[in-house]
């Protein structure tokens, strides 16, 4: 009797371990759009925003475009502008500059994504591009949704 107490415990807690692991492995594969603000550097032009952009939405954007709001120091709306990053590959990393002109990067706390203008690609829902938005920043301005 107490082997099979034994051999039920054992059976049991091969088929719980690999159930415990399954949302983790399937929050890892939900599509995703990536939008990471890597740098701003000032330029002969004004402020440079590096982004980096990853597209695992599961396919191709023949087109994405966000419009952002740009707050100054004091929190409030300086500029709104659009940035368009043209076509992200399903699955690829794409790193993109944008100078905005006569735009000091030193006056910018924060970057807002207001809304994607553009969201394009066969099999890709249009709000995609903000449902499924991660956003993430490598300098000291906020940035997001």
């Amino acid at each position: 009797m107490k082997s099979l107490t034994a051999s039920l415990r054992l059976l049991t807690s091969m088929v719980a371990m690999p159930l415990a692991t399954v949302p983790a492995w399937a929050q890892q594969s939900a599509p995703v759009l990536t939008l990471e603000l890597n740098d701003a550097q000032a330029s002969d032009k004004g402020c440079r925003l590096t982004f980096v952009v990853n597209n695992n939405l599961g396919a191709d954007l023949s087109k994405a475009a966000f419009e952002i709001a740009l707050f100054n120091e004091a929190g409030v709306v300086d500029r709104l502008t659009v940035l368009d990053f043209k076509e992200l590959t399903a699955g690829k990393t794409k790193v993109t500059r944008f100078d905005l002109a006569g735009t000091d990067c030193t006056r910018i706390s924060r970057v807002l994504i207001n809304s994607a203008t553009e969201c394009a690609g066969t099999g890709v829902e249009p709000n995609a591009c903000m449902n499924k938005l991660k956003t993430d920043t490598k300098t000291g301005i906020a940035f997001g949704v």
